[in-house]
């Protein structure tokens, strides 16, 4: 492997690494630079190797929120564990079905995300509870279950999805959502990625220098997220959200 291939990839790492500990999304960075890059190995290779740089990315991501960002963490562990099984399922079913009819649901849900998100200026911005303590642990469960097998079968969009649900289903604001959303979205990272191991023949020689890239461009990430607020937040979201859907049309038109 050629050091300036490595060097190129570590750079989209580090971007994905940055956008993703905000507000999710990096996998638009990193996974499409890694089959571009390397169109010689097999997608489930290359797949498999991104969520080495991905694991990393969000421990640190959760790292760093726990300790500035109040955590619900009799709520959160059970929501994580749930998550961790579901991505596992998802990683499995992913190895036998194919998942390319997800683009245009995901699509079209992302274009309601976006228009609400952009219309309502004070979405995410205050917290607000509106259920019960009961309803809210139902409602983490759930979420660990879609969203988990959502990111195990396919994955794009994953951390944004978790952030809006966190802010939607269970009143958080902005940062609170983004740093319960980095826990969960570790769990099933960290499932997905022992699942690939399982199966072998990820490139290491590219996985391990990303993983320190993405982990660097997380902390920064996750640092400048927690300075600036709710609105910075907002905003980044809006972006990523934006970059999303472009990219999933984009693809629907090859």
């Amino acid at each position: 492997m050629e050091l300036t291939t490595i060097l190129t990839l570590c750079t989209f790492a580090f971007l994905a690494g940055f956008v993703d500990a905000i507000i999710g999304g990096g996998g638009l960075i990193q996974t499409p630079a890694l089959l571009f890059t390397l169109p010689q190995y097999p997608v489930p290779t290359l797949i498999g190797t991104t969520k080495i740089p991905s694991l990393a990315g969000s421990l640190m991501g959760a790292f760093q929120y726990s300790r500035r960002v109040a955590v619900a963490g009799r709520f959160i562990a059970p929501v994580m564990a749930i998550a961790f099984s579901a991505s596992w399922l998802g990683s499995w079913t992913l190895t036998r079905v194919p998942n390319t009819y997800m683009k245009p649901f995901v699509l079209l849900m992302l274009v309601v995300v976006f228009t609400y998100t952009l219309v309502k200026k004070d979405f995410g911005q205050l917290p607000h509870r509106t259920v019960s303590t009961q309803q809210q642990r139902i409602r983490m469960w759930i979420m660990g279950v879609g969203l988990g097998f959502y990111d195990g079968f396919f994955g794009p969009g994953t951390g944004s999805f978790l952030v809006l649900g966190f802010i939607t289903l269970i009143g958080f604001d902005f940062l609170k959502a983004s740093a319960h959303a980095k826990l969960v979205n570790a769990a099933t990272n960290l499932a997905s990625t022992l699942f690939f191991i399982n199966k072998g023949g990820l490139l290491y020689v590219v996985a391990l220098p990303m993983a320190v890239a993405n982990l660097s461009g997380a902390f920064l990430g996750a640092r400048l997220a927690i300075l600036k607020g709710n609105q910075f937040i907002r905003i980044f979201f809006l972006l990523v959200i934006a970059a999303t859907i472009l990219r999933f049309a984009w693809d629907l038109m090859q």
